[in-house]
């Protein structure tokens, strides 16, 4: 079946936002078993962000579920497919750090620990992806930056987001997949040993 954007969208929030998990990768591997959740698309922009959000509100966190997908929804939708190649940017981490943003409220006058937060964990996502390289998967980002952003919240701001050893089952429907130079590849193949 064909979804446009907007009900894939739609979509994903009404996944997501009856999850009671604390991990969000978890819940966005969940939602990547859908029809409506390409293997590679801007859905991801989205779902990544939204996934990390609900996560973050069955922790404790403090705040409008309704209102942070909505923001969310706002703001990721105005970000192309391919963003990865065409900006430089991974729309991934771009979701997760709209995220961090709607969560504290930050803007771009923001002159608080916050702005720079939501900074030094874009840079630590891009910093690994830039290290293992392409083609763009959508799946491995949304990995790498929900792992991320577990690590670095569960740290600055002791939230006890959960997290598990990611194991892609995705990697046989993507004929782009860098097989080994993937560290949830890798844990594939250990798993199906």
């Amino acid at each position: 079946m064909e979804y446009t954007l907007e009900e894939r969208y739609q979509l994903i929030k009404e996944k997501v936002i009856v999850s009671k998990l604390k991990n969000p990768i978890a819940i966005a591997q969940d939602v990547m078993r859908n029809d409506f959740v390409s293997m590679h698309g801007p859905e991801h922009h989205f779902l990544d962000g939204a996934s990390f959000l609900v996560a973050y509100k069955n922790c404790g966190g403090d705040i409008d579920i309704n209102e942070a997908l909505k923001q969310l929804s706002t703001r990721s939708v105005k970000m192309p497919g391919g963003i990865c190649g065409y900006w430089g940017i991974c729309g991934s981490l771009a979701s997760v750090g709209a995220s961090l943003s709607i969560i504290h409220g930050t803007h771009a006058l923001s002159n608080d620990e916050f702005y720079k937060d939501q900074m030094e964990y874009t840079s630590l996502v891009l910093k690994k992806m830039s290290e293992i390289g392409g083609p763009r998967c959508c799946k491995r980002n949304a990995f790498i930056s929900l792992i991320t952003a577990v690590d670095f919240v569960n740290k600055k701001y002791k939230i006890n987001m959960e997290k598990d050893t990611v194991i892609c089952n995705f990697h046989k429907f993507n004929k782009d997949c860098i097989k080994d130079r993937c560290p949830f590849y890798k844990a594939s193949q250990l798993s199906n040993n």
